[in-house]
């Protein structure tokens, strides 16, 4: 059994053996078979499966699920330590990825699909638990940038390998996937053996937690899982449907996405410690309705390919300020709520992403457009939201209203 060592002494460890550096180990491992299986997704499902946009959906409604039930890691931590189970969640998204090209049917693809989903999701929700316990609130925004760029450099390479031996070497999905998601299991069972068990200064609470007062913070992950799907369903699969994209092509595009957030992510992770996360959030919002309304436009203005990669670019980018989200909460939550309020937030996140994609594939078929327009709605609800976040957020001083409620100030 491995050896419990708490935070505060964990600096006695060797720095490749210490609470941040396997934070920057698992950054880096997922993205190796999650990446993969994205970026070989939208032309494995056409190529192979045969998927309509109606298929699409459904796939991806099925991915969601697991988001949903990410509430039951609750249960699953009161017999199992967070850490451990992360890395399961870990090893198990990586062997189902490894296996994905050999169940080529829909079925075959939804059964798998779902494996690997409650790999990944169970595995986020435990990573963003560990990250606001194991992190100072003083230091995380940055730390959080940089480990954000940590899985894009991660990603970067297995992208990059892709990109030069696809053609060159006439590789097949199932050679792809099964080195992506064998890395990304090898690599979790060294996590696994190599580390000790660290143990947080806060005990956390193994109960569901629904607390009034982040309330704000349940309406922005919502609003954030709604129009996430939305490119993450549909953004992808036009590159594909609409502009005949091959499997290089579309991982080239996510090559260049990648390049830009290692660059730029740990620049928001400081952005977001400078500006506050209200003014970071307001921004992405901003940002994002536009880009959507443009996506919007390819369909009803017959705008090209190269305004879609562009926008695809940025959109991808955005992204990278959801670190805020994570932030905002940590200043108001108190110690002990951060895991059940992790999977609390995962499961709201994932609610409109179980039914939307589904309903969505089928208003793709009529008009991709309205789609799009739908995803620009949501982004300016969203926006609204942000507006409501006070400038210091702390316990007592969640939101802008708290100035009406309690002797806080808002600001």
């Amino acid at each position: 059994m491995a050896k419990t060592i708490p935070i505060s002494e964990a600096r006695s460890l060797p720095f490749w053996q210490r609470p941040v550096s396997l934070l920057f180990v698992m950054a880096a491992a997922m993205p190796i078979a999650f990446a993969t299986w994205s970026a070989l997704l939208n032309n494995f499902i056409i190529e192979v499966g045969g998927f309509d946009g109606s298929d699409n959906g459904w796939l991806h409604t099925v991915r969601e699920i697991p988001g949903f039930l990410a509430i039951g890691v609750i249960a699953i931590i009161i017999f199992v330590r967070e850490q451990v189970l992360g890395i399961v969640s870990l090893v198990l998204l990586g062997a189902a990825t490894a296996v994905t090209a050999w169940f080529p049917s829909m079925g075959g693809i939804l059964t798998i699909t779902m494996l690997s989903s409650i790999g990944f999701h169970y595995y986020e929700t435990v990573n963003q638990s560990l990250q606001l316990q194991w992190l100072p609130k003083e230091r995380a925004p940055q730390v959080l940038g940089w480990l954000l760029a940590a899985g894009s450099a991660s990603t970067l390479v297995a992208y990059g390998l892709i990109v030069l031996t696809w053609q060159t070497f006439d590789l097949s999905y199932n050679f792809v996937y099964l080195v992506s998601g064998g890395a990304t299991a090898l690599v979790a069972l060294f996590c696994l053996l190599a580390y000790p068990q660290f143990e947080a200064p806060h005990p956390q609470r193994k109960q569901m937690v629904l607390r009034r007062r982040y309330w704000l913070y349940y309406a922005l992950q919502f609003m954030s899982g709604a129009r996430r799907q939305i490119f993450i369903v549909f953004a992808g699969f036009m590159m594909v449907e609409r502009f005949g994209f091959d499997v290089h092509e579309v991982t080239a595009l996510f090559l260049i996405n990648l390049v830009i957030n290692i660059v730029v992510a740990p620049l928001l992770g400081r952005a977001v410690g400078r500006f506050g996360e209200r003014n970071t959030l307001i921004f992405e919002y901003v940002g994002l309705v536009v880009v959507f309304l443009a996506y919007g436009g390819i369909y009803f203005f017959g705008w090209g390919v190269v305004l879609a990669a562009t926008l695809y670019v940025i959109d991808h980018m955005f992204f990278a300020l959801a670190l805020a989200l994570k932030t905002y909460f940590q200043k108001i939550a108190d110690p002990g709520d951060i895991a059940p309020t992790a999977a609390v937030a995962f499961t709201i996140n994932h609610i409109a992403a179980v039914f939307l994609p589904a309903l969505l594939g089928y208003l793709w078929l009529v008009s991709p457009g309205v789609v799009f327009v739908l995803a620009a709605m949501m982004a300016s609800v969203s926006l609204g939201l942000a507006m409501l976040i006070p400038r210091h957020p702390e316990p007592g001083n969640e939101t802008v209203f708290a100035r009406f409620l309690a002797s806080a100030p808002a600001e």
